[in-house]
């Protein structure tokens, strides 16, 4: 019966239908390759890269590469993959990911290589890049992720911003009042669910726009912590102790090569990462909660309709997901072993934002940008001290280029949520 039902169901395409020519794809292919290709031209000499700290269990000397014959190799194969992708595309067949993620990733280690290639005692610390990046990522994935929440309950969640610098800011005191970084987490968690009651407040009862409200309640929380920070942290300097998170590593696992450092020797905070990660991608679209909350941000009335109280779902949502969100604000404290200043959460809520429209208001999806962008903020920092080619302003700049070149040209039509930002009932 139910194979019948299918059967019935299903859309039959006219035989002459053909599937419209995807260009995207190729266009972001052929640029990468070009710049693969003038990399390989402008190189000369050898690139150093290190893998120190990739395991406990044996030391995995240096690697000089070949830097010309290396990007010339690595240019070819991109040239490959970009035609064999045009193909597909002027054939309107389907374009697997593999091709794109293939020259992406040959690029990322072009990249690399040229950046250090002919310099004398410039080498590239590979493990710690990786570090690096995941650990700057857990702001990213926290916001992302809240915000994914939010959305998805049907509330735009502009405020992550203020979430995660308030969750920075009751996590350096907390931890800072009792001594223990672990409780400074419970502070932070506490900061960001304050915001979030404000912004279930004001969008879910008060029924104001969502943007106005998520633009004000960042400027809120900016102006309070700056004027806390001037005047009841400065005048009590014990109030504003480092205090943080040591590393937990994981036996047997944190030796891995490669795997082990940058995954299982790391903090509580970065752990919390994985749960939070697996657990809400798992729950979203497998649980009764994940339904309703779906439901709640698709088409309320017909939630509404089986029984789901879709403002009191929105509510509990929202105040939960900001909550995870100023836990990801004591990475900027308590994570990095800095006490609390001015406007430390230096635009990353903006950035979590755009890594949850990148991922498609998925988890998986934004986690994935989210490491994107870390990633891209930890090789600017690092590509400074190698003696990068580039200005330094331009490393800088790479984790915005990066957010704007992937909102702009590599995501393609996405669609929210569809009762996203509409209160209930209308």
């Amino acid at each position: 019966m139910a194979a019948s039902t299918k059967m019935e169901n299903k859309v039959e395409l006219p035989e002459d239908y053909k599937l419209p020519i995807k260009r995207r794809d190729p266009i972001s292919m052929t640029v990468l390759s070009v710049l693969v290709i003038f990399m390989a031209v402008t190189t000369s000499g050898t690139s150093v890269m290190s893998f120190a700290g990739a395991t406990g269990w044996f030391n995995i000397p240096d690697l000089s590469v070949p830097s010309v014959p290396t990007l010339w190799a690595f240019s070819v194969i991109a040239v490959v993959l970009t035609a064999l992708a045009w193909q597909r595309a002027v054939a309107r067949k389907r374009l697997s990911g593999l091709y794109f993620g293939g020259v992406g990733v040959i690029f990322v280690v072009a990249f690399l290589i040229w950046t250090v290639a002919g310099k004398q005692g410039s080498i590239m610390p590979v493990v710690s890049l990786l570090v690096g990046g995941l650990a700057l990522a857990v702001p990213l994935i926290f916001g992302s992720l809240s915000g994914v929440v939010c959305e998805r309950s049907g509330v735009i969640n502009i405020a992550i911003e203020g979430q995660l610098l308030f969750g920075a800011f009751l996590g350096a005191v907390t931890a800072s009042i009792f001594s223990n970084a672990y409780l400074g987490l419970i502070g932070a968690l506490i900061g960001g669910a304050l915001v979030g009651v404000l912004l279930a407040l004001f969008t879910v009862t008060l029924r104001t726009d969502h943007i106005i409200v998520g633009v004000v309640l960042n400027m809120l929380v900016i102006g309070l912590t700056s004027f806390f920070y001037s005047t009841v942290l400065s005048d009590n300097p014990d109030l504003n102790v480092v205090t943080a998170l040591t590393p937990i590593p994981i036996p047997i696992l944190k030796d891995i090569p490669f795997i082990g450092p940058i995954f299982f020797n790391q903090s509580l905070l970065v752990y919390l990462v994985y749960v939070a990660a697996i657990g809400l991608q798992f729950a979203l679209f497998n649980t009764r909660w994940g339904l309703r909350t779906r439901a709640c941000g698709e088409h309320p009335k017909a939630a509404d309709t089986v029984g789901i109280k879709v403002n009191v779902t929105r509510w509990i949502n929202v105040v939960a997901a900001s909550a995870l969100a100023g836990l990801g604000g004591a990475f900027f404290t308590l994570g990095a072993g800095l006490a609390f200043s001015k406007e430390m959460s230096a635009g990353n809520g903006f950035i979590a934002l755009a890594a949850m429209i990148i991922g498609r208001w998925n988890p998986k999806g934004a986690v994935a940008a989210s490491l994107l962008f870390g990633f891209a903020t930890n090789l600017g920092s690092i590509m400074q001290s190698v003696g990068s080619p580039l200005p330094a302003e331009f490393m800088l700049m790479l984790p915005y280029v990066v957010t704007i070149l992937a909102v702009a040209g590599f995501v393609g039509a996405v669609r929210a949520p569809a009762a996203e930002g509409k209160p209930y009932p209308a």
